[in-house]
């Protein structure tokens, strides 16, 4: 049975959603719910004519880091042109940061304090990095309002102010971006050793309904949508320009 549940899990993280697959998924056991979370659809049922791919629990939160990281490149790009004593929009850092503020930390890092982190300390797994995860969440919040208090016209003009809100912004993207790696390969996979599937595929429902509570029926899109927009008016849209 064992066997059985580990190979239902790997296909949900790498393959797509099917009806042939929630019925599998049904046949583990029966359903476990969680307490003020929404029951599921019926196992099997064929999605509706046009809806988008069914997204995992954990596909979720690893393309919200995806976000991140793209995120991380803009930050990187506006410490790069403040170094050179270049121009960067601060209404860009500023819409940057913004993202990070409503996306990462009111969203994303919400479910992982409310939903992810708990179940690792009740199980007693890996509480010593989930202790870690949390301290660094409230550390990137100070920076961030950091950030914004010093993204003014005043400061481009004070050297030492300047350099103060580059050295916030260095140390943003210091932190999370092994922050991010640790917990999409050592916190996230080790997340169905402690959960149902039942229990796992409730959390991505309810995931998905704050997503799109807060940022519409196609909040994921409309995010990746706004980051898109900055990376053109910085220049950074183009992969090809990465090549080696």
């Amino acid at each position: 049975m064992k066997d059985i549940t580990r190979t239902i899990h790997a296909r949900r993280e790498f393959l797509a959603w099917g009806g042939a697959l929630m019925a599998s998924a049904a046949a583990v056991g029966p359903a476990v719910a969680l307490a003020g979370e929404s029951p599921q659809p019926a196992a099997g049922a064929a999605p509706a004519a046009g809806a988008a791919p069914e997204v995992s629990t954990l596909e979720d939160l690893m393309r919200e880091h995806g976000v991140l990281r793209r995120i991380l490149l803009v930050f990187e790009e506006a410490v790069s042109r403040f170094g050179a004593g270049k121009d960067f929009p601060l209404e860009v850092l500023l819409h940057g940061t913004g993202i990070i503020r409503r996306f990462a930390q009111d969203y994303h890092e919400y479910l992982e304090e409310h939903f992810i982190f708990p179940r690792f300390e009740d199980a007693k797994k890996l509480t010593d990095l989930t202790q870690t995860l949390r301290v660094q969440h409230n550390a990137g919040r100070k920076l961030v309002e950091q950030i914004n208090a010093l993204a003014v016209p005043a400061t481009l003009k004070d050297p030492a102010l300047k350099k103060e809100m580059v050295r916030n912004i260095r140390l943003f993207i210091r932190m999370y971006r092994p922050h991010a790696a640790r917990e999409d390969t050592v916190l996230f996979p080790a997340f169905h050793s402690i959960v149902s599937a039942d229990v796992y595929d409730a959390l991505g429902d309810k995931f998905e309904d704050k997503e799109q509570q807060l940022f519409g029926k196609s909040g994921f899109e409309t995010i990746v949508g706004e980051v898109t927009e900055i990376e053109k008016t910085l220049g950074l849209y183009d992969l090809s320009q990465y090549t080696a």
